[in-house]
């Protein structure tokens, strides 16, 4: 088999292909953002409170409406979620180029702004990552924007596919796509940073929309079939927290990553704090930074968009979040520049290996009518538990400095990653009839 037909399977599927070189634009304009975000902050302010604050600001809404938007992404037309998502994500970085350009942005600006994005990201990662299987051909496979986008985007996902088998590559190109512009993003941002400013790279991140709201316009959806009734919000959202908690597999990948997600996954708002005063460097030093962890983030994805099937991945995912925890831990440690790049390598491989993984577990383990609250959970559990992380370890840094906040990180992600790998034999006995009825396996699957 070609390396074509086993990297870009999904591809084949035009809806696919469309959504994929839209997103593929888009994305690097959202790094661009989120570098430039982190570093106007701090030469605004010069505090690393301040930037844990304002990661909370951002992630917080994702993680108070996520549920709900679950129940709304499983009850409307992801196409149309994603769509708006997208428009009013542009609208929030067109704001912040203006106010930016126009030298009347302030921090509570950046904190409302930056919360906005929170809530449209909530609906539109579930609904997209619900979309790329339903494109597949499956029934259902940026705080108030996220909101709706994350769940919607998510489970947009399964939607754009034609056959259950290409699940898994659609996923792992979805973070690919996600960390080839994660490798390109922060080194543009570093660069336009130092020579015009971060209105700019605002600026452009809104221009990037154009790209992902056309590919979403030329797609042929299938006309919505008529809506059946559906039992009341509460009692939907009720029956999705019952399905999550009461399933030892989902409950197991989705507490790891949500622990993971608290504990390391600040250290990227502690980023130009690090930069600055540990490395001694600037604008470039930060894009640089966030550079190596994107090369390790996409080394990670064209390893799972390789792999053939599901099996074997509860492994993946403990190793790739002991990784990530190791590689921490030496991050901080790291006085050199060279060193430091070296190591946020196989810190990014593991942190992305260890998402993209427990996507794919959730995914295909979840029932088709539950998918989209599923993948509201897992939102909350990756993104929503940022914000608590964020400021938590903003007041960790403001007190004992960003290398022994980092480090606490990495050692509780290492623990974690040591408990889920102690409950893997039970973890394989649950899921072992849910693969023989989807014909993944006929034997107890080596999860």
């Amino acid at each position: 088999m070609t390396a074509a037909r086993i990297f870009g399977r999904a591809l084949r599927h035009r809806n696919y292909r469309l959504f994929f070189s839209g997103q593929s634009i888009s994305l690097i304009g959202t790094w661009l953002t989120r570098v430039a975000t982190s570093w106007l902050v701090y030469r605004l302010t010069g505090s690393s409170l301040l930037l844990g604050t304002v990661g909370f600001a951002g992630q917080i809404p994702t993680f108070l409406v996520a549920p709900f938007a679950g129940v709304l992404v499983d009850r409307w037309h992801r196409h149309r979620v994603l769509v708006v998502t997208q428009a009013l994500a542009m609208a929030q970085s067109a704001a912040l180029a203006t106010l930016t350009l126009t030298d009347r942005i302030t921090v509570p600006w950046i904190l409302a702004l930056s919360a906005l994005q929170g809530l449209i990201n909530a609906f539109d990662v579930p609904a997209r990552q619900s979309f790329v299987s339903e494109m597949l051909g499956l029934s259902v496979f940026q705080g108030l924007i996220n909101a709706f986008d994350v769940p919607a985007r998510q489970s947009f996902v399964s939607e754009m596919l034609e056959d259950r088998a290409d699940l898994p590559n659609a996923i792992a190109l979805n973070s690919s796509m996600v960390n080839g512009a994660r490798l390109l993003g922060p080194s543009i941002a570093g660069m336009l940073i130092a020579a015009v400013g971060e209105g700019y790279c605002f600026l452009v991140d809104a221009v990037s929309y154009v790209a992902v709201i056309a590919s979403l316009l030329l797609m042929r959806i299938p006309r919505a079939s008529a809506v059946k009734e559906r039992p009341r919000m509460s009692t939907e959202l009720v029956d999705g927290f019952r399905y999550v908690a009461g399933f030892a597999p989902i409950r197991s990948v989705l507490l790891l990553l949500a622990l993971v997600s608290f504990m390391g996954m600040p250290y990227m708002v502690l980023m130009p704090a690090i930069a600055s005063r540990v490395l001694h460097g600037g604008a470039h030093t930060l894009g640089f930074l966030m550079t190596a962890s994107g090369v390790g983030a996409l080394t990670g994805t064209l390893y799972l968009a390789s792999r053939k099937s599901v099996l074997g991945l509860g492994r993946v995912v403990a190793f790739a979040a002991t990784l990530f925890g190791t590689g921490l831990v030496a991050f901080s440690l790291s006085r050199a520049f060279w060193l430091s790049f070296a190591l946020l390598v196989p810190t990014g491989l593991g942190m992305m290996v260890q998402m993209a993984a427990s996507n794919t577990i959730l995914q295909t383990l979840a029932d088709d009518d539950k998918r989209g609250r599923v993948m509201s959970f897992f939102t909350m559990a990756f993104f929503g538990t940022v914000p608590f992380g964020s400021l938590f370890a903003g007041v960790m840094a403001d007190a004992f400095g960003p290398r022994a906040t980092v480090l606490v990180g990495g050692v509780c992600c290492i623990l974690g990653a040591a408990a889920f790998h102690r409950a893997l034999p039970g973890l394989r006995d649950a899921v072992r009839p849910i693969y023989i009825r989807l014909g993944i396996t006929s034997e107890p699957p080596d999860q």
